[in-house]
C-alpha cells in the first residue's frame, strides 16, 4: 500500500478573471475549488493509475470535511486526524499573471500530532509513504524525522518531496526518491546551476548524501532520472501549459506508483513524465486519458 501523508493540506480555490485591476471590483471568469496539498495531489494521480492508496494527514473543520468528502468520492482511502482548527484556503488567482495566496494553516497540538503517529504505526514492509509538502509551523521541522523513523522501523520505503534543510535532513535515511526542480537544487546547494551536465553533477550529490533515485523537473525541458547506474533524460510532450500547480507531484505519483506496481526504472520514469505533463496541460491533475495518451510521446535516452 501507498500512504500519501499531507501535513498542512488546502482547499486550492482557483479564481480566473480576465483582466485584474488592483483596488477596483473584479468579476470572476470563472472558478474551481479543489482538495489541495501536495501529498493529497499524489493520491489523486494514483487513483487515476489505478493504484490503491491511502491519504492521511491532519484536517479540520468545514474546509477538512469538504476535503474528505470530495476523496471519498473519487474513490480514494483516507483516514486522517481531524484537529481542532480549520484547514486552509488557497487562493490561485489566474489573470495575465499568475497569483497565490496561500493561507498559514491550523495549529497542532501535540496530542493530534501524536494520533497522526498512531496511524503510520501499522505499515509494513513492501509499503511506501509519501512525505510531501511543507509543515504547519506549529509541529516544526523535526517532524518529519518521526514520520521518517516511523517508516524506517516498519520495513518501509519512504519518498520525500520537499526543499532545504527538511530535504538535507532526510537523504541520510535513504528515502526511495527524491524530486527536486532545476530551480530548487541549485538553492539546495547554493550554487548557479545552466547546464543540464551541471543538474547531473549535483543530482548525484543526492545520492550521495543517501537517496535511491533523483528525479528533476526541468519544465519545458523534460526530467533527469539519476540512479546510482546512469543518468536519463527524458523529452517534454508538446502542448498548451495551464496549470503549474501539481505536475511535480503527479510526477512523484506516476513514478512511485509504476514501481509499486511491479515496473522497472525506465517504465516508471515514463509514467512519471507523463502524469506530469498531463497535469500540466489541465486545469485540474492529470487524467488516465490524458496520461495513457502522453505515454508512447515521452522519449527517454541515456546520457551519462
Amino acid at each position: 500500500m501507498i500512504y500519501t501523508v499531507t501535513l498542512n493540506p488546502s482547499i486550492d480555490y482557483i479564481v480566473e478573471v480576465e483582466n485584474l485591476e488592483l483596488g477596483s471590483l473584479n468579476r470572476m471568469k470563472r472558478d474551481l475549488k479543489l482538495p489541495g496539498g501536495k501529498g493529497i495531489n499524489v493520491s489523486r494521480v494514483l487513483n487515476q493509475l489505478a493504484v490503491g492508496n491511502t491519504a492521511v494527514g491532519f484536517l479540520g473543520g468545514f474546509t477538512g470535511r469538504y476535503i474528505d468528502d470530495k476523496l471519498r468520492e473519487e474513490g480514494i482511502g483516507c483516514d486522517f486526524v481531524f484537529v481542532q482548527d480549520d484547514t486552509r484556503i488557497n487562493v490561485k488567482l489566474k489573470s495575465a499573471e499568475e497569483t497565490e495566496i496561500n493561507g498559514l494553516g491550523p495549529d497542532i497540538s501535540a496530542a493530534e500530532a501524536e494520533a497522526l503517529l498512531g496511524k503510520l504505526s501499522g505499515l509494513q514492509p513492501g509499503d511506501i509513504m509519501v512525505l510531501s509538502g511543507s509543515a504547519p509551523p506549529a509541529l516544526g521541522g523535526e517532524f518529519y524525522g518521526k514520520l521518517i523513523q516511523a517508516a524506517k522501523q516498519a520495513g518501509a520505503e519512504f519518498v520525500i518531496d520537499t526543499t532545504g534543510q527538511a530535504l538535507l535532513d532526510a537523504l541520510p535515511q535513504g528515502p526511495l526518491v527524491v524530486k527536486p526542480n532545476h530551480h530548487e537544487l541549485a538553492e539546495l546547494f547554493g550554487v548557479e546551476l545552466e547546464t543540464r551536465e551541471e543538474l547531473i553533477v549535483y543530482g548525484r550529490k543526492l545520492l550521495e548524501l543517501g537517496a535511491k533515485h533523483v528525479l528533476i523537473s526541468m519544465a519545458g525541458e523534460g526530467a533527469l532520472l539519476i540512479t546510482p547506474e546512469a543518468a536519463y533524460h527524458a523529452s517534454a510532450p508538446s502542448g498548451t501549459v495551464r496549470n503549474s500547480v501539481g505536475a511535480g507531484d503527479s510526477m512523484i505519483a506516476g513514478f512511485v506508483g509504476t514501481l509499486h506496481q511491479g515496473g522497472n526504472e525506465m517504465e516508471a520514469f515514463r509514467s512519471g513524465v507523463a502524469c506530469g505533463s498531463a497535469t500540466a496541460f489541465a486545469d485540474d491533475l492529470a487524467s488516465r486519458e490524458e496520461i495513457m495518451r502522453l505515454l508512447p510521446d515521452i522519449q527517454i535516452k541515456a546520457v551519462q
